[in-house]
């Protein structure tokens, strides 16, 4: 299928009307593990070369988990994270305003699995206390849900160690080697040792059903979020973003697990190509279908944040400025 500019005037007919051009050429994004199932339609945007069909010239930047991508950004050397949406919320309770602008994931796709070797007898969320615990890094939104599923259950993030592992290999051989209890991670990983035996899964937010379960609502999950002052002044080269990675976000449901295995870096497969194609269909639900903000999502992103979070003042966040569905909505009539 080919795509164009084309614009219908229902007054005056066809007529030809090209977008405008965008306002920056080049874009730098900062994300949290590109290889993640989480992060794939970056990934397939990147890949597809839907960026520079808009006109833009995108430099993507890895980093060990979303929290350290949102730092690059705050501090300059990045334009946009690519990231969860609940940071936008944590941002403006410290007055730095950011929004998101196109989602990704519409479920979090974050799973908790305990070692089958440390924990093999493991219960109840009581059996954490004590234990060293693997998320992608220190405030990312890994960590944001195990503290939340302990708080739920009684039990504070000091009752146990958080350590950073990363997103990919490094976070599989941390789990094997014996240096964590407990892993909050996403796919490929969890597959990964889910198939080796490594872990039992005791937590799953891969599917709507299962999110609402543990939320009470949807739970917005990977975005692309950049500050409000960028875009109100580069409105242009949002556009032209949040169309590529609408564009990718229909690509992945048209072509499924095959299709994105095929494309996508051998270094994404970690090894092992059939249970690549697994992680991207236990996530595919959890993948957003148009990059559109669910309606009750940010309330539960609030209420999410409220009951982890201690000293965090819910009604002074202004739900409105964290995000928008304005530029997903003309994407979404561009690549109907």
């Amino acid at each position: 299928m080919s795509y164009s500019n084309e614009c219908w005037s229902v007054a005056a007919g066809p007529m030809f009307v090209r977008a405008a051009a965008p306002e920056r050429g080049n874009v730098h994004i900062a994300v949290g593990g590109e290889s993640l199932v989480y992060y794939l339609p970056l990934a397939i945007a990147n890949i597809n070369g839907y960026f520079k069909d808009e006109g833009l010239n995108v430099r993507v930047s890895n980093f060990a988990g979303g929290s350290r991508a949102l730092q690059a950004v705050v501090g300059g050397s990045a334009d946009v994270v690519s990231g969860a949406y609940e940071h936008t919320i944590n941002l403006q309770s410290r007055a730095q305003m950011f929004k998101s602008v196109v989602l990704q994931g519409r479920a979090p796709m974050i799973v908790v699995g305990v070692s089958t070797k440390t924990m093999p007898d493991y219960k109840t969320p009581a059996d954490f206390k004590g234990k060293r615990i693997g998320v992608t890094a220190p405030g990312s939104s890994t960590n944001m849900l195990f503290e939340f599923f302990l708080a739920k259950h009684g039990l504070r993030g000091s009752d146990v160690a958080i350590i950073g592992v990363g997103a990919g290999a490094g976070a599989v051989a941390s789990m094997q080697s014996g240096q964590i209890d407990a892993i909050v991670n996403l796919d490929p990983v969890i597959s990964v040792l889910e198939a080796a035996g490594d872990i039992k899964v005791v937590l799953d937010t891969r599917t709507i059903k299962d999110t609402i379960e543990v939320f009470g609502g949807n739970m917005p999950a990977g975005c692309l979020y950049l500050s409000n002052d960028y875009v109100a002044a580069n409105p242009n080269t949002v556009q032209a973003m949040v169309n590529a990675m609408v564009r990718a976000d229909k690509w992945i449901q048209a072509n499924g697990p095959d299709g994105v295995a095929k494309v996508v870096p051998e270094s994404y497969l970690l090894g092992d190509p059939a249970v690549y194609k697994l992680s991207v269909e236990r996530s595919l639900e959890g993948l957003s279908p148009d990059g559109l903000m669910p309606a009750d999502g940010p309330e539960t992103a609030l209420r999410a944040l409220a009951e982890f979070k201690r000293d965090f003042d819910a009604s002074a966040i202004d739900l409105s400025k964290t995000w928008t569905n304005t530029f997903a909505e003309k994407a979404n009539q561009k690549y109907s």
